[in-house]
């Protein structure tokens, strides 16, 4: 595989898998990446895509204005992504159901596991939503860290969640239905 292709595919390809909430069948398809413009840096093993970035792999489809990948010796270090919003959609791992995120940036750490939503940031999955400046998301630990926004007052600067209530199963509803004897 010529080297210009390499770098183009290695550093997305654990990008492209979020372990965060990834379908596990995404790692096995094709990835699809376009932009306007490619700058690959094969000496200081940086990828930068600029102008509507779109990445598609599986269900997986990520859109940026700016994308910037790096790599160290054991490959992909980290993902940068920027834009007006960055935005990905995802379908979850083993249900019907998709999670979706949107932020000024987007970093993917690949060797700490961590995704980072910057700037106006917010979580979809479900009917669930969380609302920050910043959401931090540790793939190891499943841990989320959500900040609101500093030094500002007001009801924008709160975090904010919202739970849905989950869908009954058939038995709890017959449950609920039978008369009292």
């Amino acid at each position: 595989m010529p080297i210009v292709l390499k770098l183009l595919l290695v550093p997305f390809l654990a990008l492209l898998s979020l372990p965060v909430f990834a379908e596990k069948a995404d790692r096995e398809k094709p990835v699809h990446i376009e932009a306007d413009n490619v700058t690959l840096d094969d000496i200081k093993k940086v990828s930068v895509f600029e102008s509507n970035v779109l990445l598609v792999q599986g269900t997986l489809m990520l859109r940026a204005d700016r994308m910037e990948a790096k790599q160290n010796g054991d490959g992909l270090q980290n993902v940068s992504a920027r834009g007006k919003p960055v935005s990905f959609r995802q379908k979850r791992d083993g249900v019907e159901e998709y999670i979706e995120g949107f932020a000024s940036q987007m970093e993917y750490d690949n060797v700490q596991s961590i995704l980072r939503l910057i700037g106006d940031a917010r979580l979809r999955k479900g009917g669930d939503e969380i609302r920050g400046n910043q959401i931090t998301y540790d793939a190891r630990t499943e841990f989320y860290k959500v900040i609101g926004q500093e030094g500002a007052v007001g009801p924008s600067s709160r975090v904010r969640v919202i739970i849905r209530p989950k869908p009954k199963t058939a038995q709890e509803q017959s449950k609920v239905q039978a008369p009292k004897q």
